[in-house]
């Protein structure tokens, strides 16, 4: 349907596209995936035409339409939401105008006027062209989409700009959906949405006739939906005739054929020009070296990209401990003019607990959040922490609070406390922001790019309990993959805020939902919850048995990356407990030498009584260390059978 062929685009020296060509096919369902950075979002606006090529072409049939959904920016007019949403019907809207205008026209123009006969036919032309397009299902489609998208039937004669920047983008993304593109490319599209309207956006466009394209770090909303993947990474855009899962296992395996076949080349190579080497100055093998030059010259060699290794490395810092009670909210209440956000809102959170904090957009979570952080006032009830409590909040739009006139370094050296500033090159290090990177200004770095320096600051400072809101925007699959992991092994305590499924199940062991209708705590993951709605009728289930089929293989790939995240964190708190034993070792070791070298004094005997208690301290000094070598070989044998299960032996 659209082919793009051999397109080039560089910003400077960087290569954003290299001779890259995509075709793309009548109903294809595209996830675009690639680190932040490599032009996901830039070939989308090239494709709708907000981008310019430096060379290359794309052709497109000229019935092809292109809808496409930005990640941000969007600003919709100030008209009621049932007018701006109902506008994307501009043709139908047309055809009723004419159709008004004719009957005004037949009501006052005389019987028999040429102005009463070309009403007539207006009239007739514009009342089957209204029935063909289904005019009277008109109200019912746009209801239908406002209310998957999370929207209460008070709100359709609410102006547009009394939303948030995240409601405003659904409505954006609702006209986008009812004009229905031949082609429909979606940036980001569940960045803003809960869990409700994720579900019931995937399972729309599970149903969507034209093709589509989605950027999303959304692993289980691309695998359900996609049937294609494709890959961009320095320049180059390859295609995958599968979802999220599909690539990744394809793509290792085509690196590992690639890899097998440039060594093989590799190996027919060296052994020619042996034989061209050693026979170079023989005339009787002259034609045969001279062919062998030639084929040489003519091979076309074998290049294997070299593998992104580049990943950020960091563990959250060992928390103090503290108190068994780490938070606890009574009766909050706030409201916003005369909107009730929180009503009487109670609950508690305890040492260790890893809580997913969830709900409807606009059930309040970032305002409670805010209030629990102490970044907003409740108007009533009381919020309060154990003993020993060092809170640390991630905030959803942290990246805004970054000084943009600040280099990174700069900016990192400001949020550190005097003791720890010489660990901010190496932290940076950790988080990709390596050489000349440092010296960037926060004003041109990505949106992944400020999440990780945010990340970075955040780690500065010292907690035991930890509020994330929406910490996985802007950050690619890698990242979040990091973060997911370091959030599994750390031993504080949690609360999340946050839809992504994915991200998570291996994560959270508590569910609290928040609604207009109160608080609801739920034990388990977030699939354990979503189950629980399900079961409840709020998310409706999936009638296709293809699509049961996908959702039950999506399933149990997901129960598997579950299973190992969880044996990952089970590893890195075994490998800690092991090096707190080592630590301890050497710690008693020393001192067992201090005691020993004053037992080897030719006097120590004359001392009495000191003699009695240095050697009754030696002893005691034995047995310890005796004890924890004994502890040693225990959890060493527990980290080989757990890493032998893993894989990782």
């Amino acid at each position: 349907m659209i082919e793009l062929k051999e397109i080039v685009l560089a910003y400077g020296a960087r290569k954003i596209f290299d001779t890259a060509t995509v075709v793309v096919n009548k109903g294809d369902r595209i996830g675009l995936v690639g680190s932040n950075g490599a032009g996901k979002t830039t070939l989308l606006r090239v494709i709708a035409g907000e981008e310019h090529l430096d060379s290359g072409s794309i052709t497109k049939p000229r019935y092809a339409t292109v809808g496409y959904l930005p990640q941000e920016s969007i600003v919709v007019g100030s008209r009621p939401l049932y007018d701006e949403v109902e506008s994307a019907f501009a043709d139908v809207l047309e055809l009723r105008r004419q159709r008004d205008e004719a009957d005004e026209i037949l009501r006052t123009a005389p019987v028999g006027s040429p102005e009463y006969s070309d009403a007539i036919f207006t009239m007739g032309e514009a009342v089957r062209r209204l029935e063909d397009a289904e005019e009277i299902k008109l109200r019912s489609r746009v209801e239908t989409v406002l209310h998957g998208l999370g929207f209460k039937p008070s709100d359709m004669d609410r102006p547009c700009s009394e939303f948030s920047g995240g409601w405003q983008m659904r409505i954006a993304l609702a006209k986008l959906l009812l004009k229905e593109p031949s082609l429909l490319m979606l940036d980001e599209p569940t960045n803003h949405l809960d869990i409700e309207s994720v579900a019931w956006l995937e399972d729309y466009l599970c149903g969507y006739e034209g093709a589509i394209i989605v950027v999303s770090h959304d692993r289980a909303f691309l695998n359900s939906l996609t049937n294609r993947t494709l890959h961009i990474s320095k320049g180059r855009i390859d295609s995958y005739a599968g979802n999220y899962d599909f690539f990744e296992k394809d793509s290792q395996a085509r690196r590992s054929h690639l890899l097998r076949a440039a060594q093989n080349q590799q190996k027919a190579i060296e052994k020619t020009e042996r034989f061209i080497e050693r026979f170079r100055y023989k005339a009787t093998k002259a034609a045969q070296v001279q062919s062998r030059v030639k084929a040489l010259d003519k091979m076309e060699r074998i290049e294997v990209e070299e593998e992104d290794v580049s990943k950020i490395s960091f563990r959250f810092p060992e928390p103090r401990r503290c108190g068994q009670v780490v938070l606890e909210v009574s009766d909050v209440c706030k409201s916003f003019g005369t909107h009730n956000v929180l009503n009487r809102v109670s609950f508690r959170v305890e040492r260790g607990e890893r809580v997913a904090l969830v709900g409807v957009n606009g059930a309040g979570k970032s305002t409670l959040a805010k209030i629990i952080a102490g970044e907003l006032s409740h108007d009533s009830g009381k919020v309060s922490f154990g003993s020993n409590v060092d809170m640390s909040y991630f905030a959803q739009h942290q990246t805004d609070e970054l000084d943009r006139s600040n280099d990174v370094l700069t900016e990192a050296l400001n949020a550190a406390p005097l003791e720890r500033k010489g660990e901010v090159r190496g932290l940076l290090g950790a988080f990709l922001f390596k050489g000349d990177d440092v010296f960037k200004r926060v004003s041109v770095l990505s949106g992944g790019e400020k999440n990780r320096l945010a990340l970075a600051k955040m780690l500065l400072r010292e907690f035991n309990f930890l509020i994330l809101d929406e910490p996985t925007n802007h950050l690619d699959m890698n990242s979040k993959s990091v973060l997911q992991s370091a959030l599994a092994a750390y031993a504080g305590t949690t609360l999340i805020v946050s839809h992504d499924r994915d991200f998570l199940d291996p994560i959270v062991d508590k569910v609290m939902e928040l609604s207009p209708a109160g608080l609801r705590i739920f034990p388990g993951n977030l699939s354990d919850y979503v189950d629980r709605l399900k079961s409840e009728g709020k998310i409706s289930l999936r009638s296709s048995g293809r699509a049961a089929a996908q959702e039950k293989k999506v399933s149990g790939q997901k129960t598997r990356r579950i299973l190992a995240a969880r044996k990952r964190a089970e590893i890195s708190k075994i490998k800690r407990e092991i090096a707190n034993i080592e630590s301890e070792i050497a710690i008693a070791e020393s001192d067992l030498a201090q005691v020993e070298l004053e037992m080897s004094s030719p006097d120590f005997f004359k001392k009495g009584a000191q003699c009695a208690s240095t050697t009754e301290h030696y002893n005691a000094l034995k047995s310890k260390i005796d004890s924890l070598y004994a502890d040693w070989e225990a959890r060493s044998s527990e980290l080989e059978n757990a890493s032998s299960q893993d894989g990782i032996a």
